[in-house]
């Protein structure tokens, strides 16, 4: 194959073609077509990323990676939690107890879950409390609230609030709950405002005073895993003979991020008919292209040119238009990312989706996809006119042309 007369003839047909515009101009769309469908998947599948991991992060924290709970007629008690420790010293376990509890500051109230945890093992599995941990030592009937329920008692630190719960005392013809007041003593931001409005953490020995539990018993374990989705098969088969189960984030949460990855897919099935409809913009210029260079086409066929060479000319510029396309959106693309992700550009609800910067965050695997998906297209959509070009009848063209 003559190199030398292929890249001549690609270079000629790459110029703008004065006599027949609408080719060059059609062929120019087809590059902006390609360029904008490239770019805007890769800022739309980041922040459908970065979206997704946000949510994640932070439900992660407040649900833990796994847990531990017992089955009916099982419990959760200090020898299951001594045996798991002893078991797998790569995660960390910290028991807990949980009540509902309505809380009160003055005339204000509010309603929320307690959980009575230790705190040297809860700081451990749970950034956040530890965050709100500080140098704080936490006495007996100390509380750590979230900002939500602190900010709607209006209290402030050291100050008294009662707690009622939910669990009642038969007294007589009445039912009384149990109620016992607290000193506040710090207060946490998840980030979302559903668990900063509701959360609750005390010690655990306060809750099994309160609610007349047995020191060696627990309402579940809060499990630390590195690799929870591998873990959780080998803890069942721990777990099972105590009449426990384990239950992970993701199953918690599993409807929220199942519909997130049929969103994702969706919006790339979407976003990726931009790229195709631009490809049709470089099949039409250059089945033009071929159209009015038919006498060129015939005359190089008739001097020795092989039809490889002519379908590789033709190939070659589709080609080069497309992957010109797919190179300049992905440097749009990521100086987009640039832009929304150092400049506040775009600022979000913080109570509604845990943080005012978009959060942005591009899959590898999403942007091979992205960049092979669009180059399967334009080079499907540069080879149909490349095989066309090589299937007209010389002696014919030559003759009335």
């Amino acid at each position: 194959m003559n190199k030398k007369l292929v890249n001549f003839i690609v270079k000629k047909y790459l110029r703008f073609d004065r006599k027949n515009p609408f080719i060059s101009v059609s062929a120019i769309l087809a590059f902006i077509g390609v360029t904008v469908g490239v770019m805007v998947l890769i800022i739309s599948m980041a922040i459908m990323n970065g979206t997704q991991k946000e949510f994640e992060d932070k439900l992660f924290i407040m649900n833990y990676p796994l847990s531990v709970y017992p089955k009916l007629e099982g419990a959760v008690d200090k020898e299951l939690l001594t045996h798991l420790e002893k078991k797998f010293p790569d995660m960390i376990f910290s028991p807990y107890l949980s009540s509902q509890a309505i809380v009160q500051n003055g005339d204000t109230m509010s309603g929320g879950i307690i959980f009575g945890v230790n705190p040297l093992k809860e700081e451990q599995i749970n950034a956040i409390y530890k965050k709100s941990l500080g140098n704080i030592k936490l006495g007996k009937y100390d509380l750590i609230v979230g900002e939500g329920i602190k900010n709607k008692l209006f209290a402030g630190y050291d100050s008294k609030i009662t707690l009622y719960f939910t669990s009642l005392d038969p007294n007589g013809f009445s039912m009384m709950p149990r109620m016992k007041r607290f000193t506040l003593k710090s207060s946490f931001n998840s980030g979302l405002n559903a668990y900063d409005k509701s959360y609750m953490y005390t010690s655990i020995e306060a809750l099994q005073t309160l609610l007349k539990k047995n020191s060696n018993e627990y309402d579940g374990i809060h499990i630390f895993s590195k690799d929870p989705f591998n873990d959780i098969k080998r803890l069942e088969k721990e777990v099972h003979g105590f009449k426990a189960g384990v239950i992970g984030w993701w199953e918690q949460n599993g409807n929220f991020f199942s519909a997130m990855q049929m969103e994702k897919k969706a919006l790339f099935i979407v976003l990726m008919l931009i790229i195709l409809v631009a490809s049709l913009n470089i099949i039409s210029s250059l089945l033009m292209t071929v159209m009015s260079r038919r006498k060129e086409i015939a005359l190089l066929l008739s001097m020795g040119a092989s039809s490889k060479e002519i379908r590789q000319i033709f190939l070659r510029i589709g080609v080069i238009i497309g992957f010109g396309g797919i190179i300049a959106g992905i440097a749009l693309g990521f100086g987009g990312i640039f832009l929304l992700d150092n400049f506040n550009i775009i600022s979000l609800p913080a109570d509604v989706y845990g943080t005012s910067k978009l959060p942005l965050d591009l899959d590898m695997i999403d942007f091979i996809s992205i960049v092979a998906g669009a180059m399967v297209i334009v080079f499907l959509a540069s080879y149909y006119p490349s095989y066309k070009a090589t299937n007209i009848d010389v002696i014919d063209v030559l003759r009335n042309e």
